[in-house]
């Protein structure tokens, strides 16, 4: 059975932990200089339908570290632009050979509906307000190199919660590896059902992050925003930045993670971006790793001769 990273809630902690220990292999083998290329040289395509740098760059950086053939497509650049269906587009990129397909896209489900027609691995790089799965997976490899274990770690996911992929895959993520999570932010940026999402919601800063050792800024995504959620920015950043003062309610040694792209002095201050509590690079340099062990798990799960 072909394997899919289509969403994190669909993964089981073993599998997490798994593509975790690899990507701490792989990046301990590129930091010491080694040679990590896999002998069968697959081809994967880049499909963003969204502006992405940090994400398809570190995939395509993986890919090329394990020795892989990247094609890189957009949405504008697509035939989608001439009325093409996203379904044939798919179907067009399968039989032309593709063996491996990493999309992003602004309809949540696209990914898992384009794994319904093309016939290898598919692996989500963020669908609308669904989910992000290597984010996650590279936040989590971050946390476990600060903090050693991620059970019994209080985290605080601060901020756009309502609009955020990224939320939703570490809360299932970070859940499901022990975690206990908390959702705070405006009412109006968390979700007013939360359904069966892990965590707890706290519409006060202060009492939101008190002694976390884990607070997780998220970006005003006010593309997603088809009505005013917020008065002001001015009044956000009153209410929730991260800065020196905020993160005095956290735990003394808490950590600050941002997905990107940072908003300075919105969602995190700059004395805190730039501390030794933030891991925003850190983050940027795992999610090579992280996807380079994600391509490997997917292409793991297809048997020889299955993508013929």
């Amino acid at each position: 059975m072909i394997r899919h990273l289509l969403a994190a809630r669909h993964l089981e902690s073993s599998e997490i932990t798994g593509i975790l220990n690899a990507a701490a292999e792989y990046k301990e083998r590129v930091v010491n200089g080694e040679n990590v290329e896999h002998g069968n040289r697959r081809s994967v395509g880049l499909l963003f339908f969204e502006n992405s740098t940090r994400t398809r760059v570190s995939f395509e950086q993986a890919a090329n570290y394990l020795g892989y053939r990247v094609l890189n497509f957009s949405g504008a650049g697509s035939s989608m632009s001439k009325g093409e269906t996203l379904k044939d587009t798919i179907l067009t990129l399968r039989y032309e050979r593709l063996e491996c397909l990493v999309m992003r896209h602004k309809a949540s489900g696209a990914p898992a509906l384009a794994a319904n027609y093309f016939n290898g691995p598919v692996i989500n790089a963020g669908d609308g307000q669904h989910e992000h799965p290597t984010q996650a997976l590279g936040d989590a490899l971050t946390i476990l190199e600060r903090k050693g274990d991620i059970q019994g770690l209080r985290v605080a996911i601060v901020g756009d919660v309502e609009h955020s992929r990224v939320a939703r895959s570490n809360a299932w993520l970070l859940s499901k590896l022990g975690a206990e999570i908390r959702f705070v932010g405006p009412r109006t940026l968390l979700p007013s059902h939360t359904g069966k999402l892990p965590g707890t919601v706290y519409y006060d800063l202060a009492s939101g992050i008190a002694d976390a050792e884990v607070v997780m800024c998220l970006r005003l995504q006010r593309e997603r925003m088809s009505d005013g959620r917020i008065s002001s920015i001015g009044e956000y950043t009153r209410m929730y930045q991260i800065n020196r003062s905020t993160l005095r309610y956290a735990h003394p040694e808490a950590i600050v993670l941002h997905p990107g792209p940072l908003n300075r002095g919105i969602e995190v201050d700059d004395a805190v971006a730039d501390s030794e509590a933030s891991c925003i690079n850190e983050q940027v340099t795992n999610g090579v790793f992280v996807r380079m062990a994600a391509l490997d798990w997917v292409f793991r799960g297809v048997k020889e001769g299955q993508l013929a």
